[in-house]
């Protein structure tokens, strides 16, 4: 008998470091010092802000909007700290795209006033968004109801703790249900490419179109 997936959902309070930066370089000497929980944040926790922009982080957000630098945010945009394999090797990424930039091009002007980067470490409570699904038509019902926390919470930040690709969602369906398929269909969803909500229209489309196809092969 399948084993009930118990959706939970996250809520994050933010702490100041008191760090900030106002110029590229200063960005950069801050990236190499604050704590890991600090990247973590303005990296992996980007979309538990319900933001949909051209920007995957905060980092790249600033370097567009408030150094008007666009093809350093591109370049920091493509940072991806769900595939790898520590926060330091998501800080290191950064340094790199950084340090290139750096050296390559002309210092970019330093942010407004009232415009620098402020670094903030995350306190995340974890508790149950009081919804089971016990079978694929349970989960789907579910999904569509659910806060968007928790969207984020099993399918983005999984990624951080499960690495390779995998997602709570897809591991449930694969290991519970047997849904091999159905599994690979969810982990190709790119957490890059669509929001919170984007990611759920995703997984009610595949879970529906899973269902469909079990009812079509139950009536023969």
């Amino acid at each position: 008998m399948p084993t009930a997936f118990g959706f939970m959902q996250c809520a994050t309070l933010l702490k100041a470091t008191g760090v900030s930066a106002r110029t590229l370089a200063e960005l950069r000497s801050c990236v190499e010092t604050v704590p890991g929980d600090s990247i973590f944040h303005h990296t992996a926790q980007y979309f538990l802000k319900g933001r949909v922009s051209d920007y995957t982080n905060d980092f790249a957000q600033w370097a567009g909007e408030s150094l008007e630098e666009r093809a350093l945010s591109e370049r920091l945009s493509s940072v991806d700290p769900y595939a790898a394999s520590a926060m330091e090797a998501v800080r290191a990424d950064l340094l790199r795209v950084l340090d290139e930039h750096l050296a390559g091009f002309p210092p970019p002007r330093e942010a407004l006033e009232g415009d620098a980067f402020h670094f903030n470490t995350p306190v995340t409570f974890v508790y149950p968004a009081g919804l089971r699904a016990a079978n694929l038509a349970e989960f789907l019902v579910a999904l569509e109801h659910l806060p968007p926390e928790s969207i984020y919470f099993h399918f983005y930040e999984a990624r951080v703790r499960l690495r390779g690709g995998m997602d709570d969602f897809s591991r449930w369906v694969e290991g519970s249900l047997e849904k091999g398929g159905l599994a690979g269909r969810i982990r190709s969803i790119d957490p890059f490419m669509h929001g919170v909500e984007g990611v759920r229209r995703l997984l009610v489309a595949a879970v529906r179109e899973e269902l469909d196809r079990d009812m079509g092969e139950a009536l023969g």
